[in-house]
């Protein structure tokens, strides 16, 4: 176990250098850079420069955008080794700064979110495979639809709607008024928890739907098994039936992809923070594709890279606790 945990770690540092350096390539792919987004944006407003070609090379220059990727690239990457993610140009700002002060409310959602879809979709997905095509199976089988077909985006606008004419009450943003722009303490903290279940519940939707359809398929699966049939006909109690094996092995492809789950809900609540106004890095990320803020943006995909790696190798020591059949000592 010691040898696969060391390897793992190696194979990690190796993907995240590999994803870093793919993300910064995928940055550049587009054409331009920021000095050309920045400098449209000039344009537009009427304050562009009167010679855009000589404007434009005295900014990156400035910048450093004159000099090869690779070479803007093995800054950056050294720089990440003594804790610098470089400079956003477009906020000029260090990115840092402007990752960690993002960074907590976006953990805190994702792992409210991430404890919320677990603890609504595995007992539910158990009462259903248990209690097929009862009422209630059928109930949570709509519910499941309709979460999985209904966007977060939009069911954040309908709560929206809902909250504001019918009870009078403004769901937007994480903190209260007086507490957006004041320093972290007891009473932000009991805030920001007041305003959390709305955006856990709207993020956390499709992801508690389809656990819902996958741990109701597998545990009916295993339901139909011989091992379950003999063992009933021995005369052992259905929930000590149930809870030993078959809902063991059902969580075992939930488990699995456990790992994904954090990355994928910071990623996946961007728009729905854009509705919600959260101060979230999704907003952030995505304000920086749109600008071509590189350094910015390739720091945030990076980040997230990191988090799916570390999410997946819990997942598998989860996993071969979970799965005594399972072993990586090979």
């Amino acid at each position: 176990m010691l040898f696969y945990f060391i390897r793992r770690c190696i194979y990690m540092v190796v993907a995240m250098f590999i994803m870093s350096v793919v993300a910064f390539i995928i940055i550049e792919i587009p054409p331009g850079d920021f000095v050309t987004s920045y400098v449209s944006q000039l344009l537009a407003s009427g304050r562009g420069p009167s010679d855009r070609q000589a404007f434009e090379a005295k900014l990156r220059k400035q910048y450093g955008l004159d000099q090869p990727v690779y070479v803007r690239y093995f800054k950056w990457i050294g720089k990440i080794f003594h804790g610098d993610l470089g400079y956003s140009l477009a906020w000029m700002t260090p990115v840092k700064e402007l990752i960690s002060e993002r960074f907590p409310v976006t953990i805190a959602i994702a792992i409210a979110t991430l404890i919320f879809v677990y603890a609504v979709a595995v007992p539910i997905g158990i009462y259903s495979a248990t209690h097929q095509y009862s009422l209630g199976d059928y109930f949570f089988t709509v519910i499941g639809f309709g979460g999985l077909a209904i966007p977060n985006f939009l069911f954040a606008l309908v709560l929206m709607f809902v909250c504001y004419n019918f009870f009078d009450l403004s769901i937007g943003g994480f903190f209260s008024s007086q507490y957006e722009t004041a320093a972290w303490s007891i009473g932000k903290f009991i805030d920001m928890l007041k305003h959390l279940p709305i955006p856990v519940i709207v993020v956390g939707t499709a992801s508690t739907a389809g656990i819902i359809r996958i741990m109701r398929g597998c545990l009916l699966d295993e339901l139909g098994k011989q091992y379950v049939i003999t063992a009933r006909a021995k005369g052992v109690a259905e929930r000590a039936l149930l809870f030993k094996y078959p809902v063991k092995v059902a969580l075992n492809p939930i488990v699995s992809t456990m790992g994904w789950d954090i990355p994928w809900i910071i990623s996946s609540q961007t728009i729905t923070a854009v509705v919600l106004n959260l101060p979230t890095l999704g907003p952030l990320l995505l304000n920086a594709l749109l600008t071509q803020d590189m350094y910015l943006a390739a720091s945030i995909i990076l980040l997230l890279s990191s988090l799916t790696l570390i999410g997946t190798f819990i997942s598998d020591i989860m996993l071969a606790w979970l799965d005594p059949r399972i072993r990586y000592e090979k």
